[in-house]
């Protein structure tokens, strides 16, 4: 019982030491960021493909309360040729919705995608977004929580 109760306290200030102190700071939402690189001269015809298509489904995803927010970042001060030059970054109001599936979400997401390609043959869909793969290659993907910090007493 003795051991157990050792086994106990180390695990949690294990798990205490792990943790970062949240009296600094009031949880927000979840970002999922993904890098990408595009390639040699594929830039443009990326950002064309990301007007059309990209921006539209974010946008009714918006609306349609699938996500908070969405943003894109251009980098121009690549560190070499392997670093990012664009980002997309998308809001969700925790990690639960950021990472967790959602039949419902899901079957909306595809009600969306219909819409927009005209079709609700994803295999057509596939075709239709598939040469953007040949514009880019990924680079990384991150997920952050934002937080807002709190005064100093």
């Amino acid at each position: 019982m003795n051991k157990l109760a050792i086994a106990a306290a180390v695990f949690a200030s294990a798990v205490s030491v792990s943790v970062p102190a949240q009296e600094h700071w009031t949880e927000g939402p979840v970002w999922v960021i993904t890098y990408y690189r595009t390639k040699p001269g594929k830039f443009d015809d990326y950002l064309k493909y990301i007007r059309s298509t990209y921006q539209a489904l974010q946008a009714e995803n918006k609306r349609q309360g699938l996500v908070l927010d969405y943003k894109t970042f251009i980098n121009s001060a690549q560190v070499d040729d392997k670093d990012w030059n664009i980002a997309f970054a998308v809001l969700f109001p925790n990690y639960g919705k950021a990472l967790d599936y959602s039949a419902a979400d899901d079957a909306k997401g595809k009600a969306i995608a219909e819409k927009h390609y005209k079709t609700a043959d994803e295999d057509k869909q596939r075709t239709m977004i598939e040469p953007r793969f040949g514009w880019r290659d990924f680079v990384s993907q991150r997920i952050v929580r934002e937080v807002s910090l709190k005064p100093l007493p």
